[in-house]
């Protein structure tokens, strides 16, 4: 309901709620919202949670999209501004949740620290080669990067990596891809001082 997005949102947050909203309709046009209020009322910045499903069919297969994030926000005039999103994971996945994986990505470190990151498989691979890969970029530029898949000698992808020095939010793209399907996975970290 764009009418909706006008009536509440700021001029500034109001284009870029629109055009991702476009992008994300274009793609799954059968999404659902659910959105719910975590902050109290009265408090400076609010916060939405928000879980978003949806599915789309290419080629006789079945994508599932789910996020889930937190949309942290201040108003003026009664109106959403600086809106930033937070503790962001998205996959899209055609296995139909068939493959068991878990995510242990942090949601927020420390400027400077050193932190995992660990995409596991949590069933035997016996036989199954799996291949995949992962990368690092800045928000708004994951949609125009590539990612490099090579076989996985173990049950997942598992780096280490350094925080950047200075706080920021980033953002971390990747895919396994299993004889029972693909799964593709979005997932912010917060960087911040101490």
């Amino acid at each position: 309901n764009l009418t909706l997005i006008k009536d509440n949102f700021q001029e500034k947050e109001r284009s870029k709620i629109q055009e991702s909203f476009s992008e994300m309709i274009n793609d799954f046009p059968d999404l659902k919202w659910q959105i719910k209020q975590l902050s109290k009322e009265n408090s400076n910045t609010k916060i939405f949670q928000i879980k978003v499903n949806g599915k789309k069919i290419i080629n006789k297969e079945t994508y599932l999209l789910e996020s889930n994030f937190k949309y942290a926000y201040s108003t003026i005039n009664n109106k959403i501004n600086d809106g930033k999103i937070k503790d962001l994971l998205t996959t899209i996945r055609n296995d139909q949740n068939k493959l068991n994986i878990i995510f242990r990505i942090p949601d927020k470190v420390l400027t400077g620290k050193r932190y995992d990151i660990d995409i596991i498989l949590n069933e035997p691979l016996d036989d199954v080669i799996i291949a995949g890969g992962i990368i690092s970029h800045q928000n708004k530029s994951y949609l125009k990067q590539k990612i490099n898949i090579e076989p996985l000698v173990s049950g997942g992808i598992f780096k280490t990596t350094r925080a950047q020095s200075k706080p920021t939010t980033q953002i971390w793209s990747g895919v396994i891809a299993h004889p029972r399907g693909i799964v593709s996975f979005t997932k912010s970290v917060e960087i911040v001082e101490e």
